[in-house]
């Protein structure tokens, strides 16, 4: 602010600076009076304002200091309170208003939180219902401004005071640690309540408890006991604490009391009736601060489960006795405590040394000295490493191989508590059997797939499990594909493009498959497209898999069918011959009869006599034709014989006079060959039951084939006799015999051997005499050798019965 004189002596001065900028300002304009009214002005208003300065400057110096006197008070005071608040472990909180921010003063290091500004984290120190409690007390003291006062436990231990009330309008709450005497006390309220609440929880313990429970004064009267107590004596709770009603019998009590008075623990097993059972009780009294307190375990279940337990343990004993397994258990201490029976038998130990309990090392030591364990150049090393199971953590097995050439199989399982179990088993057989089972595999391996034929084994699940390379090649698979182990699908359609029919297919796939209701075998032929015929077998196997082989027959059927066609032309060829000489036989036969009848007339001379050449004639006409008819009858017996149209009239049959009627028909040709005819007939020998003709017949042509193999001189012998039960009549004579290589010819059709005699045939003769005998239910036996003659001998059987009959 400007003072008046001032302002009015500057007034003009402004209006002559605001005109000097309009008019030139002249120097004659201003007068010396003016100027001087200017410099009084001035210096008055310097003296005024110095004045006014000094006076507000002393004033404001008194201020000063009386301002500097209050700060110093407040400091001080500020030291104070400072001091005041340090004396004890406190935080003072306060507001000012409800939206205000805290002031914070003290420390809070007792909370366990660092910082002031952490004693409003309640749950940062405060349990957590204290916590909410605080917090709820807080928020009604800035609202309402109501006052609490809380005592709690931080989570740290110390105890803390917490205090809150509006103070001259602001709210106010301080912490205070709780410490000296106050703090002890209530350390051991606290302590009080806890052991309260323990010994609450304690008693209602034993008091639940279904064992019965007890406490005595120090003289030994019962001072307590529980429910179960009650019951077990069967009396009420109080009334057995005021009775004194023991639970022990008379023996054990006067243990439990020298217990007592010697101030010793008493645990015993003893005997005693609960609730009226006899049961089997474990006592435990002790002393205790107040006198002595006892709980009765009842053991009867424990002591039946370990009798049963121990009944199972000898028969687990007995059990590992019988194994061949060999088993041997050593404790902690590596003592053995157990051996089975095979364990003796394993390593022959002495059972003496073995009853003393040796250790581990002690029985690898006696084995390495008797030379029973392997042979090894660090045998220290060795044992080490077996005695490594008693602090390994799971089984460890190992292979012995001993000098004597047996392996063991060793397998050591450490014990729960403590020690080791040794499980040895001699697998020498099963290693020989194994090899040798190894050694057939590969065998067997080698010779499937040396097999021509293909061989596929499809196992249960459809899958070919084993297959040749026969096989592969016959159905042209690659043999990457065979070893693949391809389903039975599979294989049928990479077979399908050589063999199409899906009939055959299918069946093959129901028998590797088991669709069928029975597994059985199947057997079929195939013609590929590639002209190759295959014999397939399918075969089930104990096992559940299938075996299927193909056999290629392509040249057999080849064989077959060219031998087929060849058959069919000799059996049409024999046919024609047949019908040929049936025919051409009865065709001669008529005229053949009229010659040999009108030579027989003209024999007679009944129309005329003949001279001598003339009679000559007519005798080898007659001797010719009858040999001719004789060769006709033989070739229609033979063609009715295979038309099966030829019947025998079986009769009783005198063989002697069979064979003197067919030795008379050939007494000519005996007497011309010079040879003589021996018949020699066993008594036994009677009547035989056959066709008289037929058996004439067959011993005409057996004479006859003799006389003409035989040389003047000798003899033909022709005798009959019975053997078990049959009849064989035999014609021996003494000519050349016959090779080995004829004698299997001589009884075939139209086969005719000279073998150097002069003897000529058809080849009839010895094939009749089979047709007929065999016709009779008998056979013919030919005995014969170059130099020793010929023995043909018809066996027929008894009264006609076959001789495969009479011999069944």
């Amino acid at each position: 602010m400007l003072l008046p004189g001032l302002a009015a002596s500057q007034a003009p001065s402004a209006a002559l600076a605001q005109g000097a900028w309009l008019v030139p300002l002249r120097p004659d304009m201003f007068s010396t009076g003016v100027l001087s009214v200017v410099l009084a002005g001035l210096t008055v208003f310097a003296a005024t304002t110095s004045l006014v300065y000094v006076r507000e400057r002393a004033r404001w110096h008194r201020r000063e200091a009386a301002l500097a006197g209050e700060l110093e008070a407040t400091r001080g005071q500020h030291d104070r309170l400072t001091a005041l608040l340090a004396t004890d472990p406190q935080v003072v909180v306060s507001w000012t208003g409800r939206q205000a921010d805290p002031v914070f003063e003290g420390d809070s290091g007792f909370l366990g939180a660092p910082g002031a500004t952490l004693a409003l984290a309640y749950g940062a120190w405060a349990p957590p219902a204290d916590a909410k409690r605080l917090e709820l007390a807080t928020d009604a003291l800035k609202e309402r401004g109501e006052s609490f006062g809380l005592t709690l436990r931080s989570k740290t231990g110390p105890f803390i005071d917490v205090e809150g009330r509006p103070v001259a309008g602001r709210a106010v709450i301080r912490f205070r640690e709780v410490t000296g005497e106050r703090a002890r006390v209530m350390a051991l309220q606290g302590e009080l309540d806890r052991l309260g609440s323990e010994h609450k929880a304690l008693a209602g313990l034993l008091g639940g408890l279904p064992q019965p429970a007890w406490t005595r004064t120090p003289e030994g009267r019962l001072s307590w006991c529980n429910a179960a107590y009650a019951r077990a004596v069967e009396v009420a709770d109080g009334e057995a604490v005021k009775s004194g009603i023991e639970l022990l019998d008379r023996v054990e009590r006067e243990a439990a009391a020298k217990a007592r008075r010697e101030g010793q623990v008493f645990s015993a097993r003893a005997p005693a009736v609960i609730a009226g059972q006899r049961r089997t009780l474990d006592i435990l009294e002790l002393p205790t601060p107040t006198g002595f307190a006892g709980i009765a375990t009842d053991m009867s279940e424990l002591e039946a489960v370990r009798t049963d337990l121990q009944r199972q343990m000898d028969a687990h004993v007995r059990t590992l006795d019988r194994l061949k397994t060999a088993v041997a258990v050593f404790d902690a201490s590596q003592r053995l405590v157990y051996r089975n029976s095979g364990f003796e038998a394993l390593w022959s130990l002495d059972p003496a040394f073995l009853d003393g309990h040796p250790s581990d090392g002690e029985i690898l030591d006696r084995l390495r000295a008797e030379r029973r364990l392997p042979e090894l150049g660090d045998y220290r090393s060795w044992k080490a490493g077996v005695q490594a199971a008693y602090t390994a953590t799971r089984a460890n097995e190992d292979w012995w191989y001993l000098p004597d050439g047996r392996t063991i199989h060793v397998v050591a399982s450490p014990n729960p508590q403590g020690g080791v179990t040794y499980l040895l088993d001699d697998v020498t057989e099963r290693f020989t059997l194994e090899s040798r089972f190894n050694a057939l595999s590969r065998t067997q391996r080698e010779t499937l797939d040396s097999l021509r034929e293909g061989v596929a084994v499809f196992g249960s699940d459809g899958r070919l499990k084993l297959s040749n390379p026969a096989f592969a090649q016959s159905w042209r698979i690659k043999p990457d594909l065979a070893a693949a182990a391809p389903h039975i699908d599979e294989v049928v359609r990479l077979c399908r493009p050589l063999f199409p029919q899906d009939e055959i297919w299918g069946e093959l796939q129901s028998a590797v498959t088991g669709v069928r209701d029975a597994r059985e075998d199947y057997v079929c032929r195939m013609q590929r497209r590639d002209g190759t015929v295959l014999d397939c077998a399918a075969a089930p196997l104990p096992d559940g898999a299938t075996l299927i082989t193909f056999a290629d027959v392509t040249a057999s059927v080849n064989v077959e069918r060219a031998l087929t066609e060849k058959n069919e032309a000799l059996e049409k060829v024999s046919r024609l011959r047949e019908d040929f000489v049936h025919h051409v036989s009865y065709e001669l036969r008529s005229p053949l009869t009229n010659i040999i009848g009108f030579a027989q007339l003209l024999g007679t001379e009944a129309i005329g006599a003949l001279n001598e050449k003339q009679r000559e004639y007519t005798s080898h006409i007659t001797r010719s034709s009858g040999a001719l008819l004789a060769i006709i009858n033989d070739i229609l017996d033979l063609a009715t014989i295979d038309n099966g149209a030829l019947t025998l009239e079986l009769e009783e049959v005198d063989v002697a006079d069979t064979i003197a009627q067919a030795a008379e028909g050939l007494h000519d040709r005996l007497t011309d060959s010079k040879l003589e005819l021996k018949v020699v007939i066993a008594p036994e020998a009677g009547p035989l039951r056959a066709d008289g003709k037929r058996l004439r017949q067959v011993l005409f042509n057996l004479i006859s084939n003799a006389i003409g193999f035989s040389s003047p001189g000798q003899t033909i012998t022709v005798s009959a006799a019975r053997s078990e039960g049959h009849v064989r009549i035999t014609v021996a004579d003494q000519g050349r015999g016959i090779p080995a290589e004829v004698k299997e010819k001589v009884f075939d059709r139209f086969e005719s051997h000279s073998l150097g005699s002069s003897h000529r045939g058809v080849g009839l003769g010895l094939s009749i005499v089979r047709s007929i005998v065999e016709l009779h239910g008998g056979r013919v036996e030919l005995d014969s050798a170059p130099g020793r003659g010929t023995r043909v001998t018809a066996v027929f059987p008894s009264a006609g019965v076959p001789l495969s009959d009479a011999a069944e």
